[in-house]
């Protein structure tokens, strides 16, 4: 994929002087009075911003936070919690600039924050005029927010329709980069590991995926809808019957392709679902009406193990079972320490998945760890993401 990239625009020389508009993904968890509870966001938008700084740009920072009402300005929305935040680990003042739309005074070398940009009327529906106002703000926009890269919005895709330079930040950049190498050129076999709760929220993942890869992991609901698929009592875990269709045709497509949906030959069972719930292990196929299936079984999770440890590239999005609890995350602890030890390029992403990589310590181990959700799974699906377009095709024109 072609675009341009912020750095490469610093090395040239290229952003001295001029006023740069950098679209962060600063929407950080805060508790009930509005402090910050996990800065990793922001962090991980620091390299774009001191990249800006040190090129003596005059740097303009904005994001969303919460989900606020278009026109409507309430402190519990206000990245001013944010702009403290940036002050402390930039270790120099970082200003909130609330009403920016028509005009910001900034000299090169100073840096401000742009309050919420989904205050904005007209923000979330891309609007024309909203983004021709954004554009006229600054000499180079920088995207480098992946977390917002499936939304085709004023501050993610209009402005750099009429943006002088549009170009990727160098968290975006590596977004692109890693999907790019897990499912353009990726080195076979390609495992994905598909897990959650029910079938019906990732069907067009599972469907987009069984025509590119060679192992298909089903976990969690997921692939108890699938075991019923193929005649497996399930008791009385989560499924989804009315998939058992959809389930159906996937490995079909699957074994056309002579690829495979290996699913569990046994599983850890419990008749409550509780921390305190006794673990049981057992065969698939002796699984009682009265049982929930939370985990795989230890022969599975070798059986999958070994099969990753043989695998090229992996991808990965969900834990195989109910990790929360102690006694039912074994299986996902397997799956993610074989793909920690494995040669293959590794690329994971969504919630869960990045607690339990942090839960087992493995955070460094993974190849990369994306930063989006919604935009992850997005990608998953073989979209075309909103951000990546409109990137791809101002390059074409510059």
């Amino acid at each position: 994929m072609n675009f341009l990239r912020f750095t490469e625009l610093c090395q040239k020389g290229l952003v001295k002087g001029q006023r740069v508009f950098i679209r962060a993904d600063l929407n950080v968890p805060q508790d009930d009075h509005g402090d910050i509870t996990d800065d990793t966001r922001i962090r991980a938008s620091l390299p774009c911003i001191q990249l800006a700084l040190d090129a003596g740009a005059a740097v303009m920072v904005t994001s969303h936070l919460g989900r606020p009402q278009e026109g409507l300005w309430t402190p519990r929305d206000s990245l001013s919690p944010v702009a403290k935040r940036l002050t402390e680990l930039l270790h120099r003042p970082v200003a909130l600039v609330k009403d920016w739309i028509e005009g910001v005074q900034l000299n090169k070398g100073e840096i401000v924050l742009l309050e919420n940009c989904r205050f904005n009327i007209g923000e979330k529906a891309n609007d024309a005029a909203l983004s021709i106002k954004m554009a006229q703000l600054c000499d180079i926009y920088v995207h480098d927010a992946f977390g917002t890269a499936h939304r085709a919005e004023c501050s993610t895709y209009g402005i750099a329709q009429y943006a002088n330079i549009a170009c990727a930040g160098p968290l975006l950049a590596a977004e692109i980069k890693a999907i790019s190498k897990a499912f353009t050129s990726p080195q076979r076999p390609l495992a994905a590991i598909v897990a959650g709760s029910k079938v019906s929220t990732k069907l067009t993942i599972l469907k987009s995926l069984s025509s590119k890869v060679d192992q298909l992991i089903v976990g969690g609901g997921i692939a108890n809808t699938f075991m019923m698929a193929s005649g497996l009592p399930i008791g009385k875990s989560l499924c989804e019957p009315d998939l058992l269709d959809e389930a159906k045709q996937v490995m079909r497509d699957m074994k056309e392709r002579g690829a495979d949906v290996p699913l569990p030959s046994d599983v850890v069972v419990a008749t409550s679902f509780s921390p305190e719930a006794k673990a049981i292990i057992k065969e698939a196929k002796d699984v009682k009406p009265d049982e929930l299936i939370l985990d795989i079984g230890p022969q599975s999770t070798a059986h999958l193990s070994a099969q990753l440890l043989k695998a090229g590239t992996i991808v990965w999005n969900g834990p195989v079972g109910v990790f929360e609890f102690e006694p039912f995350s074994h299986g996902t602890q397997g799956v993610a320490q074989a793909i920690a030890t494995s040669k293959a390029f590794s690329l994971a992403g969504g919630g869960d998945t990045l607690a339990a990589i942090s839960k087992y310590g493995l955070t460094d181990q993974i190849d990369y760890i994306s930063t989006g959700g919604g935009a992850f799974l997005e990608v998953l699906e073989g979209k075309t993401l909103p951000a990546f377009e409109i990137l791809s095709k101002r390059a074409q024109n510059t």
